[in-house]
């Protein structure tokens, strides 16, 4: 593949910062990425963001077929012809907003789930991986490049300030493995910090499953939504809409002292509280 600084030149393309547009200039970094992500050739493999096919060349030749999505319409071209001049036909260019995608579409019909790789813009990371949640059941694993801050809070432990919603909604359903990290002098344009890359396992069986999977990702939103508060009164001021005796009886029923914030919760505590919570909601 050549150059993004070629690329650039060649079809007068200028990277666009509100899209998060930094591009990987390293084959070997490329390569190295797909051969840690294990992709074989039974694989159906969807890419976010594949701007000019660093990630998508090295990933169509090892996969079934990939299906690359972006959305910015100046750079498709770019990389139409790069994917026509390496003589891949097992690519399809997918012209669509990430966060409207319904993965369930591309599902071939042999049942095999779905592998996401790409490297994330910083401004969707989290809303990106609220979207892969919901959508797990057609996602048998993520491998995705996050700016090296958002990772450590993604993969955060309980009780430590970078632990937040994202880090419990991905414990709940999914195993996270560091990969590797990337320096900024390997992308063009060169951004300001290093990125780290993780794998993202959705689990075929949740041992602490929630009654309502819903309610539990409003209920963990709520509790980190004002997080300098305790939990019961960040969660009675919530958009949850529920009173001040209904959160105290269930914090008491899930043993979890309501003067706690919600930092120091583990998922199975989250999953507990939204249990008893929902019970309680329903009995009104």
């Amino acid at each position: 593949m050549a150059s993004p600084t070629v690329l650039m030149k060649k079809w007068n393309f200028h990277p666009k910062k509100r899209l998060g547009q930094n591009f990987l200039s390293d084959p070997s970094t490329a390569e190295m990425i797909v051969q840690r992500s294990k992709i074989t050739a039974d694989d159906i493999v969807i890419e976010i963001g594949a701007g000019m096919g660093a990630l998508t060349i090295p990933a169509a030749r090892a996969a079934r077929k990939v299906y690359a999505v972006e959305k910015d319409n100046l750079i498709v071209p770019i990389l139409e012809n790069e994917l026509l001049l390496n003589h891949l036909d097992n690519v399809v260019v997918v012209k669509e907003d990430i966060l409207s995608l319904d993965y369930h579409d591309f599902l071939p019909d042999d049942g095999t789930g779905l592998i996401v790789i790409g490297n994330l813009p910083y401004n969707i990371s989290s809303q990106v991986l609220v979207h892969l949640i919901h959508a797990r059941d057609a996602i048998t694993r993520a491998i995705l490049m996050f700016q090296k801050e958002l990772a450590q809070r993604i993969a955060a432990p309980p009780a430590c300030k970078a632990y937040g919603r994202i880090s419990v909604m991905l414990r709940y359903c999914a195993e996270i493995n560091a990969i590797a990290d990337v320096k900024p002098h390997l992308f063009i344009p060169k951004p300001q910090v290093a990125s780290e890359i993780l794998e993202i396992g959705f689990k075929k069986n949740i041992i602490d499953r929630a009654e309502n999977e819903l309610f539990l990702f409003g209920v963990i939103k709520a509790g980190f939504g004002k997080r300098r508060k305790t939990l019961k009164n960040a969660l009675t001021g919530s958009e949850l809409g529920i009173n001040n005796t209904t959160v105290f009886e269930a914090l008491d029923h899930a043993g979890i002292d309501p003067n706690r914030r919600a930092e120091t919760l583990t998922v199975k505590e989250f999953v507990d509280l939204a249990n008893h919570l929902g019970r309680a909601l329903n009995q009104r």
